[in-house]
């Protein structure tokens, strides 16, 4: 069974999360709305401050995909 004060306090921490950075939960909102598919190439690049960016990537997997519904079902 979830917890309702731990579901209260990670939504407070997702809406502020939200306020702190609208662009970028403007593009995961675009990129999730079209939905993600098998063979899709997620990249992201880490860059702190002084130093070079790294970057990695991954293919997503149907395995991927199972977790992610799992997920948004936990969500609800």
């Amino acid at each position: 069974m979830v917890n309702p004060a731990s579901v209260m306090k990670l939504m407070k921490a997702k809406n502020k999360f939200s306020e702190n950075h609208p662009r970028f939960v403007a593009f995961l909102n675009m990129i999730f709305s079209r939905g993600i598919t098998e063979g899709t190439i997620i990249e992201i690049t880490v860059t702190r401050p002084g130093e070079q960016p790294i970057t990695s990537n991954i293919k997503v997997l149907q395995s991927d995909l199972e977790l992610m519904e799992e997920l948004k079902g936990i969500a609800k």
